[in-house]
């Protein structure tokens, strides 16, 4: 990675459906000097509330057939003016979707630079609120930037240990971590352990920003409380609640280069009985 990397981690309000005032409004929060700016996820096309309160049955056509219309494919017109945003201000942006794949749809992040379409990265663990809307993606890729190596893990995705994982083996340096969670308590205390976990397990920087204000749709609604974090490679926490991180090339190779970097102590050869369903391991 470069020598020293600003990340902006900006909390936006998008509205589900409303997806050309939500590119709008994440072009307004694209000010200062971050040379990377994170938006949570779905923060293009919107989040959509799954939590009714009667006539499931009703709310869940209607939602599907909603969540079909609002999608779109990564070279849909909201990409596109994000990769012309990014060309024009010479800066990484980083936002989620909900991606039309054609016959299935994916809860996608995208990462759109000077050059165009970086990275994209679709949710692989779906919660069972989310199921219904789209399905659960493949191992994510590292994208090889000139700010540093970049991968993805979207909301639930982070309390899986492996998704992160995935990404460390191919020595990724930053892990965005975008949101869309709502939990009872404050949503830095209810990430916090486990975005710092991610990081010091694999010695990356992680940053994260959670989806901020009310959605509605189909008769649902729903209220997300917003919320940034950066997480240093030892796990520890570099600043919360902030719109901007700075994070340094020495700080990673400093922690990669300590008794406690856990990383260098895996023993793959081990490893092969995670990969099979618990029965064969008898």
């Amino acid at each position: 990675m470069i020598d020293s990397l600003r990340v902006a981690a900006r909390t936006v309000a998008s509205q589900p459906g409303r997806t050309s005032e939500n590119v709008d409004r994440i072009a307004e929060y694209i000010h200062g000097d971050a040379e990377l700016f994170l938006f949570p996820e779905l923060s293009i096309t919107g989040f959509i509330p799954n939590h009714p309160e009667s006539n499931h049955e009703r709310w869940l056509r209607e939602a599907l057939a909603f969540a079909r219309s609002i999608a779109e494919p990564l070279d849909g017109p909201a990409v596109q003016s994000l990769k012309a945003l990014a060309r024009s201000r010479n800066i990484f942006i980083a936002a989620g979707l909900l991606e039309d794949a054609g016959n299935t749809l994916y809860n996608t992040h995208v990462l759109i630079g000077p050059e165009g379409l970086a990275g994209a990265w679709r949710k692989m663990h779906i919660p069972m609120f989310e199921m219904p809307f789209y399905n659960g993606g493949p191992a994510p890729k590292v994208a090889d930037t000139p700010l540093g190596r970049i991968g993805v893990n979207i909301c639930f995705d982070a309390l899986i240990p492996e998704s992160t994982r995935l990404l460390a083996v191919q020595n990724a340096e930053i892990v965005l971590f975008p949101f869309a969670a709502d939990p009872a308590h404050g949503w830095a205390e209810w990430a916090r352990v486990a975005l710092q976990s991610r990081c010091q397990e694999n010695g990356v920087f992680g940053v994260a920003v959670n989806y901020e204000g009310a959605v509605e749709a189909c008769g649902v609604s729903q209220r997300f409380p917003g919320g940034s974090l950066c997480i240093g490679p030892r796990g520890d926490v570099i600043g919360e609640h902030q719109s901007v991180y700075e994070i340094r090339r020495e700080d990673l190779q400093a922690a990669r280069g300590e008794p406690e970097y856990l990383y260098r102590f895996r023993r793959p050869e081990l490893y092969g009985p995670l990969a099979m369903p618990s029965h064969e391991t008898d």
